[in-house]
């Protein structure tokens, strides 16, 4: 795997690019997340495609997001990263908010072969606000020390119903930096708010009228903790209804078990979507 930045739109965005042959996977991570998000996607994929995740502006090693960030900012990085990375054919794999980027990239690129939904492009209510916005705290907290932020984190992923694995404190570890004597998080709240805010201007008639390209969906049906699923199957309802060539497959994962555990029944689902492909 090779780690290496380049300069898009005048910014640095930050790539893990492991290497393949049958074509080549870009994987966009979720709204607080970073490449490292698309882990395990990346380990059961790469050597037979070329798969490149990367950081979203605002996350990880990528530069600081325009005062007025936006999903549709985002999917404006990522066309001009595929440009410039002369990727034909690319498909798509979006997690989460990236499910709501890959989604716009693929209404304006008209080249994308195929693109693969975790989670995301739906219709949201409050149901999300509910559930997302409680958990942005951390990303303005300051932390003494970088242990006391991944105790903070392994309790919040562990009230969500995911198990605190090595993988995940590697996560931790890479989201934050030490600033002025102490820790905190890459990224600023307020920045990741307005991405947030930016779903409710996603209308999936819009986006999917005029997508052509083949859509795997994956739902993640079960319960975030205590809490209900981000998504209940009628949030996908306009995406099914508007998509003209779109499969979906649901999940007994939760939203963050999908990308924090090796789920071998949505590889299995991606392989299948990608033969067809």
């Amino acid at each position: 795997m090779e780690f290496y930045q380049k300069n898009i739109n005048g910014n640095q965005i930050q790539i893990a690019d492991y290497p393949g042959t049958k074509g080549t996977i870009v994987a966009v991570h979720g709204l607080t997340g970073n490449h490292k998000q698309m882990h395990y996607y990346a380990e059961s994929l790469k050597g037979e495609y070329r798969f490149i995740a990367l950081d979203l502006r605002g996350r990880g090693n990528s530069s600081a997001t325009d005062e007025d960030t936006s999903l549709y900012k985002h999917a404006e990085d990522v066309i001009a990263l595929i440009k410039d990375l002369k990727i034909e054919d690319p498909i798509l794999m979006g997690y989460s908010m990236g499910a709501f980027i890959c989604a716009v990239v693929a209404r304006k690129l008209k080249n994308v072969k195929g693109l693969i939904l975790l989670d995301g492009a739906a219709a949201c209510t409050d149901q999300q606000r509910n559930i997302v916005q409680p958990s942005l705290g951390r990303l303005s907290k300051e932390y003494g020390s970088e242990e006391s932020y991944l105790t903070e984190l392994e309790t919040i992923y562990t009230r969500l119903g995911v198990k605190w694995t090595d993988h995940l404190c590697n996560v931790g570890q890479y989201e934050i930096h030490e600033v002025g004597g102490h820790w905190e998080n890459k990224s600023n709240e307020s920045s990741i708010l307005a991405d947030f805010n930016s779903f409710y201007s996603f209308v999936p008639k819009e986006e999917f009228a005029n997508t052509e390209c083949p859509i795997l969906l994956v739902h993640a049906s079960g319960n975030i903790g205590p809490m209900e699923p981000l998504f209940y199957a009628e949030a996908y309802d306009d995406t099914k209804s508007f998509a003209k060539n779109i499969e979906m497959v649901t999940s007994a994962c939760n939203h963050y078990t999908m990308v924090f555990e090796n789920r071998q029944e949505i590889n299995d689902s991606i392989q299948s979507f990608l033969k067809k492909i």
